[in-house]
């Protein structure tokens, strides 16, 4: 899917309409919408106005290397393609954990 086709406003009743926002002044969020973020790179990610934010908390500490890193995404691709996940619940493991 593919957010090009919608505008900001579109963006924001869709989110309003489906989406719950932990940690919000929901009253302050109906009256000004919420913060559509449209991509990352490095350390910043950008708002739908274009503005550079340094995201200190790192995608609440889960992108802790910083965002577009190719070498992680082919990675991820290729463990995807393999074996995207399997529990270690009663005696079973994967070899990508073992050999960290």
């Amino acid at each position: 899917m593919t957010y090009q086709n919608y505008s900001l406003k579109q963006l924001q009743q869709i989110d309003a309409a489906h989406h719950l926002h932990p940690f919000t002044d929901h009253k302050e969020l109906r009256e000004a919408g919420s913060r559509i973020i449209t991509h990352a790179k490095g350390p910043f990610i950008y708002d739908s106005d274009g503005t550079e934010i340094l995201d200190g908390m790192a995608g609440l500490w889960c992108v802790n290397v910083g965002y577009g890193r190719d070498e992680l995404a082919e990675a991820a691709y290729a463990q995807m393609k393999e074996l995207p996940y399997y529990n270690s619940f009663f005696k079973c493991s994967t070899p990508t954990p073992v050999l960290l």
